[in-house]
């Protein structure tokens, strides 16, 4: 088990069709001590998720947005738990409307609301947690991305350029998290069914088109996002960092 005797907190799980919840089940096989975090809302569904892994807890950081709330989250972690080998950012959020209508109609305050929760939120968490020398040597930390980072996919949207900013921050981050040894990737994942997905308008013709297009000819599954999680927070890729790595079944090498 390439996990074995680490400790890695999965931050955004919410439900059983989470892709961050696939990232829980992966990092569990792999012998690894798994420490979740959700909203106050989801508690009670991920207890019952984790109900049957001994070593797995959850703890509630309700509001990304909020200095405070991170730093209430990661401070019960450290008292709780001590260091830990890897963390996954797999949080985003962006109001309905600015998804639903044209780009060009994405409200400021939209726009702002979009990049702090899904892009400025991996800052603030990364930045905190190192200054609460919380970080293992060698921590690994990941974060979820999408395709519509690169490209414009009808109904992503304002979604699309927080992702773009996600990624820019990663290649950032990996210079200054380098320094001390550490570790930040992305995963670019395929589409895939979950509670955040209802949001994008058309959402299941863009499962026809990878299914159609990709490669592979269908769609990934939490699972397979999870597998690759585990092995950017395993020793394996002690050598990659800055990267956005994607896991979509060839989806993005594909041209018209």
């Amino acid at each position: 088990m390439i996990l074995e005797g680490k400790k890695v907190v999965i931050m955004g799980v919410r439900n059983k069709w989470s892709i961050a919840w696939g990232a829980t089940q992966s990092a569990y096989e792999q012998g690894a001590e798994v420490i979740c975090t959700c909203s106050q809302d989801s508690v009670e569904k991920v207890k019952d998720l984790i109900k049957d892994m001994p070593k797995a807890s959850v703890y509630v950081c309700n509001d990304v947005s909020k200095d405070e709330d991170i730093d209430k989250c990661l401070e019960e972690i450290k008292k709780d738990h001590g260091k830990i080998d890897g963390l996954l950012h797999a949080i985003a959020h962006a109001n309905t409307e600015d998804l639903r209508n044209d780009f060009i109609f994405t409200s400021r305050e939209g726009y702002a609301h979009a990049q702090d929760v899904s892009a400025y939120s991996l800052v603030a968490i990364v930045r905190m947690a190192k200054e609460k020398e919380m970080l293992n040597e060698g921590a690994s930390i990941v974060a979820y991305t999408y395709y519509g980072s690169e490209k414009a996919i009808d109904g992503y949207n304002v979604m699309g350029v927080a992702k773009a900013a996600l990624e820019a921050s990663i290649k950032y981050l990996a210079r200054d998290l380098g320094k001390e040894g550490y570790r930040i990737n992305a995963i670019s994942a395929g589409p895939i069914k979950t509670l955040s997905a209802k949001g994008i308008k058309d959402f299941n013709s863009i499962l026809d088109v990878v299914e159609e297009r990709a490669p592979l000819h269908r769609n990934v599954t939490i699972k397979e996002v999870g597998d690759s999680t585990a092995f950017l927070f395993s020793n394996m890729s002690s050598a990659i960092t800055g990267e956005v790595i994607h896991v979509d079944s060839g989806f993005s090498t594909v041209g018209v």
